[in-house]
């Protein structure tokens, strides 16, 4: 196929990102209403978040299944599927009258999203001049990225106003564009079928990979109290997950090709990326209640206050993507690593007065890092590997994101209330405030691996030709 930079190419990228972008922000933008879904359902802190855990589970399960679908099944009729599922679950969600229909709304389009996500990047790869992909992945990425920024906002206002129901009703209309862009533009011979077998066995041992993983984090707040429910589904997790290696390195054509890994600089760069996406989102955790509870201020004011570095990091990925483009990957990926060590080193050192203007100027400087990391990071990694290996490694950085997005929280949101219960503080506040403290220590350790990290992968690695 003619790689050409046209109109219908950039509808088919648009219409696969509005998807992701929506998934993402009715995650984001749910966070807010927690407190409202607790009271109107009458559930506790640890059901409602399976709100969340549900979408990102079923997500990162459906992902490994994206090379396989790929081959067996055009893009059109991948795009279709996810539009229709994603829809439906709206649907679900818009009129759910109690909380297991509004989990399962979110589960289903969890399946939607796990179709969507590496269509976008496959439809990049395969169909985009190799000048433009730096480019054309930083749009992929800052399609993603604009919806944790406007997610908190938006939820906010939405429920002060209308009420939560009305998050799912303004997506329906946004889904509908995105059906109707990809039916227009996405062509039934997008790509190249060729037949393969689903590999059932590596398909199971990696669901219950992920099922015991995503349980087991989501418990880690309890382990102190209740630490089965910790370590049954952990280490249920890593015997799946030792299955699944063994299968795959016995069979020739496994569900994912996890001899990837052997390019060790694609291994650096995918760690990396796993590991600034948990900063990502334990940032957009610690801050929101930081916010909220120390400074008192609204939900609104949270999200409000995260906008504008959200928006920066979005911007700065298709830049970034440019500047990989004409200088390789180096530069701009370890220039991204710079601000990110300087945000984390701010926010540690004032974590005990965050008050607006710094959380803003600090978030600001992190998201721009974020920004010229991330595209750039999954394009260097993917140029490592052979064409006909993309598929594979494409699918296992959606799944690292995804992963990421599911026990993220969790591990940072463990952290924080340990170092409440052994604080000696008085206050609730004051707790907090330790709490904070400790999470965001913990996240400087990991900027700080990541950015060695960095450097391996992009040692070397220069944009291709």
């Amino acid at each position: 196929m003619e790689r050409k930079l046209d109109a219908k190419l950039i509808c088919s990228i648009f219409a696969a990102g509005l998807m992701s972008f929506s998934g993402v922000l009715i995650e984001t933008a749910g966070n807010v209403t927690f407190p409202v879904l607790m009271k109107d359902f009458n559930v506790n802190m640890a059901t409602v978040q399976w709100m969340t855990t549900g979408y990102l589970l079923i997500a990162s399960i459906v992902m490994p299944l994206s090379a396989y679908l790929k081959n067996n099944f055009s893009s059109r009729k991948l795009f279709v599927t996810a539009a229709i599922l994603f829809i439906l679950g709206l649907l679900i969600d818009s009129t759910a009258n109690n909380f297991t229909l509004l989990v399962l709304g979110r589960v289903v389009q969890g399946a939607g999203a796990g179709i969507a996500i590496p269509l976008m990047f496959n439809i990049i790869l395969e169909r985009s001049p190799l000048d433009k992909i730096g480019l054309l992945m930083g749009i992929g990425t800052m399609i993603t990225a604009v919806a944790p920024a406007l997610g908190p906002t938006f939820g906010g206002a939405v429920v002060n106003q209308l009420g939560w129901r009305y998050i799912f009703i303004f997506m329906i209309p946004v889904m509908a564009i995105s059906l109707i862009l990809g039916l227009t533009s996405i062509s039934k011979a997008s790509y190249r079928i060729n037949r393969s077998k689903l590999d059932i066995i590596g398909f199971i041992s990696v669901a219950v990979t992920f099922v015991g993983f995503i349980l087991a984090f989501s418990n880690l707040s309890t382990i102190g109290k209740e630490p089965f429910f910790f370590v049954i589904p952990f280490v249920i997790g890593i015997i799946a997950l030792i299955i699944f290696i063994k299968h795959s390195l016995s069979v020739e054509k496994p569900l994912i090709n996890i001899r990837v890994f052997k390019k060790s600089k694609f291994s650096y760069g995918i760690c990396a990326y796993f590991i600034f996406q948990i900063n990502t989102l334990g940032l957009s955790f610690i801050l929101p209640n930081y916010v909220q509870i120390v400074n008192h201020a609204t939900a609104m004011t949270a999200g409000l206050l995260l906008l504008t570095g959200g928006l920066i990091g979005a911007i700065a990925s298709p830049i970034g993507g440019r500047l990989l483009d004409n200088y390789g990957a180096q530069k701009p990926i370890m220039s991204g690593a710079i601000l990110e060590i300087i945000g984390a080193i701010l926010f540690c050192f004032f974590a005990s007065a965050l008050i607006a203007s710094k959380i803003i100027l600090f978030y600001a400087i992190t998201m721009l890092g974020i920004g010229l990391i991330m595209g750039d990071t999954m394009t260097a990694s993917l140029n490592e590997l052979d064409q006909s290996q993309n598929k594979d490694g494409n699918g296992l950085f959606n799944m690292a994101q995804q992963f990421a997005g599911a026990v993220g929280t969790a591990i940072v949101s463990a952290i924080m209330q340990v170092a409440q219960q052994i604080s000696t503080k008085a206050t609730s506040v004051g707790k907090l405030i330790d709490g904070a403290q400790l999470g965001l220590l913990f996240l400087l350790v990991l900027v700080i691996i990541g950015v060695y990290l960095l450097y391996k992968a992009t040692k070397i690695v220069k944009a291709k030709e």
